[in-house]
């Protein structure tokens, strides 16, 4: 049992009623419009029932001319197997109210406690029911609209009823979850072709900063073969400025040297030409002394001569004899004329001497003045070399002076360059010029111009995306694997939703066939579409008096037969629906008297088995033979509904 007493105040036709419920079947029966439909309107609506609230607005439920309305369920929880349905309430009634007001404010409480929907379905839950399910309670009309229900619409319902819909709602968790794994897949492959695409623009570009990378490294190192090639010049430079120094030194003191020479020549002739002086001073003496002694002679041998040739012509008179004339002077004179050319004679032996010596002199001394000349003409020569040799001494100072200056300014560049050249790296032997590298350089930043775009952030865009593209890969394969998985999942899932829909199909069929037999009919519970959940439907089957059976439907049957054969499945159903509480209303509307009855007992004894609480409002006379139920009347007296129990 779940409902043990209902308690309306102010609710539509119900000025104040308590309506008791027992165990079993509960019969409400009275005549059109007495309230009956009222009262099942009021459980669904304390229960939280949203076709309720759906098919009106709860305002208008509250009796006329009153403000507010209340419904109060009493509810059973009472231990079953030692255990409380609700162990959150300690005691064996659970009080829970809805209360409508007239100006759109409604509310629960349990347990004179406010509570929340989601509250009241928590605790419904627990007691094993779901307001919402049609076939619980099935108000006016629900049991024609359950015929026109599609097949797919009928199957949820039972699904829901008999608490199997969990495998309903795993193959299509597992199909959410599939599509969801699809939709990730085709998005995971727009993405991984869209990372594809641009990782290979990222790679081209990667590619591109790699190339101006190598021209970068091959510029630098063409930086460092210009500067270390550079300082090889200037080594070079400095190398030929040392070489020219040590030349010019060399020449310098070959030149000095060869001063050293000349002078030591030149003091040399220098004193050669002393000598010769000396001797030739000492011939001149000597010349001198001979020619005076000459001159002396030549006097001599001229007074001589002519003393001769006076002599001689005396001697014509000294050669007569007895010449008185003759002094004797002149006698001796004659005398002497032997004497005198004796003299003569030895006067030219000596002017010949002297003369021969003279000439010896003189041929000497001209030796001497040629030596002496020659001498002179080395000196001069010596002079001149010196003064050149002077002039070139003073040549190569000079020019050692410009050489050491180049050398300190080659060297201070050469050291400027080595500092430079190191800030580039270590030492390299370049076997080209400047020129040629320079040329080299300038054809690397001809292709560097041309990579100007790529910037250095190309690296980490690529690996950003090659990152991500693995990682896109990896998740495609997994969404791959997941997406096997859950294809295996839907599978084996659907094929458990298979199974337990067409075993409940297979005996509910079963009893199905056997209550359409006591109503003079035939008929069969098929399941449609089973390979597919979502178009997968419940199709009933019904042929009366003999005919083949066909669908269910609004337009083949009559009324009475589309009745018969839904309550004849709802009874064939009531067995595995998981509910303490169900509710019909009007189950036997267009109903013949046979086949009301029929359903009648068929109803009785479906809830004996079935052990649950039953509500069925009826405005027809039914009897129950030998059965024990509990029978309530409905009347409506000036506008108020009244409550009766029959016994």
């Amino acid at each position: 049992m779940l409902i043990k007493e209902v308690i309306l105040e102010n609710f539509m036709s119900y000025e104040y009623a308590r309506i008791p419920f027992k165990p079993g079947v509960n019969v409400i029966c009275g005549p059109n419009g007495s309230g009956k439909s009222s009262l099942l309107l009021a459980i669904s609506v304390c229960l939280g029932q949203s076709y309720t609230e759906r098919a009106r607005r709860l305002r208008d439920l509250i009796r006329w001319g009153r403000d507010q309305a209340r419904i109060t369920l009493v509810l059973d929880n009472s231990k079953r197997n030692r255990r409380r349905p609700v162990p959150k309430f300690k005691k064996d009634q659970i009080f829970l109210t809805r209360v409508l007001r007239k100006d759109g404010n409604y509310w629960f409480s349990l347990e004179n406690r406010a509570a929340t929907k989601h509250e009241v379905q928590r605790v419904l839950s627990r007691l094993g029911i779901d307001p919402d399910n049609m076939l619980i309670i099935m108000h006016q009309n629900m049991v024609e609209e359950f015929t026109i229900l599609s097949p797919q619409e009928k199957l949820r319902k039972v699904e829901a009823a008999v608490g199997i819909e969990s495998y309903r709602k795993n193959v299509l968790q597992a199909q959410k979850k599939l599509n969801r794994i699809l939709s990730q897949e085709a998005s995971m492959n727009k993405l991984l072709e869209s990372a594809q695409e641009t990782l290979n623009y990222w790679r081209e570009q990667y590619d591109r900063y790699q190339q101006k990378k190598q021209l970068l490294i091959k510029r630098r190192f063409l930086e460092r073969e210009l500067a270390w090639a550079e300082v090889q010049k200037r080594e070079k430079i400095v190398e030929e400025i040392e070489k020219n120094i040590r030349n010019e030194q060399a020449s310098l003191k070959e030149a000095e040297n060869q001063v050293q020479s000349i002078k030591k020549r030149q003091n040399r002739l220098q004193k050669d030409a002393e000598t010769l002086k000396a001797e030739s001073q000492k011939l001149y003496e000597e010349h001198l002394t001979l020619e005076r002694e000459k001159a002396r002679q030549e006097l001599n041998l001229s007074f001589c001569t002519k003393l001769l040739k006076e002599v001689e012509q005396l001697q014509p008179l000294l050669l007569k004899p007895k010449n008185p004339q003759l002094t004797l002077p002149q006698t001796f004179e004659l005398l002497k004329i032997k004497n005198l050319k004796e003299r003569i004679g030895t006067a030219n032996e000596q002017i010949s001497k002297l003369a021969n010596r003279i000439n010896e002199v003189r041929a000497r001394t001209y030796h001497l003045i040629s030596q002496l000349e020659k001498i002179n003409e080395a000196v001069v020569d010596c002079k001149i070399n010196l003064a050149l040799l002077q002039y070139q001494k003073e040549n190569i100072e000079r020019s050692l002076k410009k050489l050491n200056r180049q050398l300190r300014v080659a060297s201070l560049e050469l050291k400027e360059a080595i500092t430079r050249a190191e800030e580039k790296g270590s030492r390299i032997v370049s076997i080209r010029n400047t020129m040629e590298i320079v040329d080299e350089i300038r054809t690397v930043d001809g292709h560097l111009a041309a990579l100007a775009d790529v910037s250095e952030d190309v690296e980490k865009m690529y690996e950003s995306y090659s990152k991500l593209y693995l990682e896109l890969k990896e998740k495609a394969r997994l969404v791959a694997e997941n997406r096997e998985k859950a294809m295996e999942e839907v599978k084996t899932r659907m094929e458990a939703w298979r199974t337990v829909i067409q075993s409940l199909l297979n005996r509910v069929n079963l009893q199905y066939q056997k209550i359409l037999m006591e109503a003079n009919a035939v008929g069969e519970v098929k399941l449609v579409n089973e390979n597919d959940i979502e178009a997968a439907g419940l199709e009933l089957l019904v042929g009366f008096k003999g005919a083949k059976p066909v669908p269910l439907n609004a337009y083949t049957q009559s009324g009475g037969e589309r009745s018969t054969a839904t309550m004849s499945f709802l009874l064939a159903l009531q067995q595995h629906i998981r509910s303490p509480f169900r509710a019909v209303d009007e189950f036997d509307i267009h109903m013949d008297p046979r086949n009301r009855e029929t359903i009648a007992k068929t109803l009785i004894s479906a809830v004996r088995e079935s052990n649950a609480q039953y509500v069925i409002i009826t405005p027809s006379q039914v009897t129950f033979a030998e059965e024990t139920i509990h029978v309530i009347t409905v009347q409506n007296v000036e506008g108020t509904s009244m409550i009766r129990e029959v016994a």
